[in-house]
């Protein structure tokens, strides 16, 4: 838990530095430029085609019908929009976050690591085609897991937690690979990916429930036909700065770990080397020993 949210506080600071800031404008770029892209060609035939779908839906004539009776005649072109608009959502968070891992994550980690951990050792376990088949996989993955417990959905408190634990697994798969690719070796990956994956499953859980903020704006821009075009762009930049702080976190808890983990064979090699020695009595007094005649000062301090 210490290292969990030592390393959240740090990625915080960090997400005000210049430097992460301007690291983000090329994934929003790149994300808002296929969003608009996307947009332009097949915006109004989704749009129509939801329309229609609600027009001839037998279930739904009796509900267009009472709500028609109350004074909501033009509801329907408000929940075309949105409709469309909560289908793509979660295309569009893919597409910020697979933007992030490979335009941002890699320069972040190493901003961490020559900060904190100038001397760490890159061991090279995962090349960027590995990283990006492993993030398009884990992608395929989830987007089934979507469509599996689509049904599930229906019941309150599902419709809660499924979202955000697959979304949870989803970043943490890709951030934890992408931010250990260059640094770690595949043993010492899957080695901290396996010990840590509960507080790494918690963190991507976090991520994901940060990630309702812009979804809020998103509805927004739907609700206020007038600012829709400023207000798309404006939430999925705050799904960047999301996803660069989520890769800010993910980089200064598995560097630690990774760290920690690359002491552990050097520790165990001098308990073999250098044991506790026992000391003469007559000599523990004046050599600073305690009483058992065992030194008090480790000899590995300066190690």
């Amino acid at each position: 838990m210490k290292l969990l949210m030592d390393s959240f506080w740090r990625a915080a600071v960090y997400c005000l530095l210049p430097k992460v800031i301007g690291l983000s404008v090329l994934p929003l770029v790149l994300t808002v430029s296929l969003s608009g892209l996307l947009g332009y060609l097949y915006w109004n035939d989704a749009v129509l085609m939801v329309q229609q779908w609600l027009e001839m839906s037998s279930w739904l004539s009796t509900v267009w019908r009472w709500l028609e009776g109350i004074g909501f005649e033009r509801l329907k072109t408000v929940v075309a929009p949105l409709l469309v608009i909560f289908s793509v959502t979660p295309l569009v968070v893919v597409v910020c976050l697979l933007a992030v891992s490979l335009c941002m994550t890699p320069a972040l980690t190493r901003m961490v690591m020559e900060r904190r951990f100038p001397d760490m050792l890159r061991k090279q376990g995962g090349s960027w085609l590995k990283s990006l088949g492993w993030s398009l996989g884990s992608v395929v993955l989830a987007l089934g897991a979507f469509l599996l417990t689509l049904p599930m959905w229906l019941v309150p408190p599902l419709a809660m937690l499924l979202p955000a634990l697959i979304w949870g697994w989803l970043t943490y798969r890709v951030l934890a690979f992408d931010v250990l690719a260059e640094l770690a070796s595949a043993d010492e990956r899957h080695t901290l990916m396996a010990r840590h994956r509960m507080s790494l499953l918690v963190m991507g859980i976090i991520s994901g429930l940060m990630g309702a903020a812009p979804s809020l704006v998103w509805a927004s821009g739907a609700l206020f036909a007038a600012a829709f075009v400023i207000l798309v762009p404006v939430a999925i930049w705050i799904y960047t700065l999301i996803f660069a702080f989520s890769s800010l976190w993910f980089a200064h808890f598995a560097l630690t770990a990774l760290y920690a983990l690359r002491l552990e064979p050097i520790q165990a090699q001098v308990d073999e080397v250098l044991p506790a020695v026992p000391v003469p009595l007559h000599a523990s007094a004046r050599l600073g020993m305690g009483s058992g005649g065992v030194a008090d000062v480790d000899p590995r301090r300066d190690l």
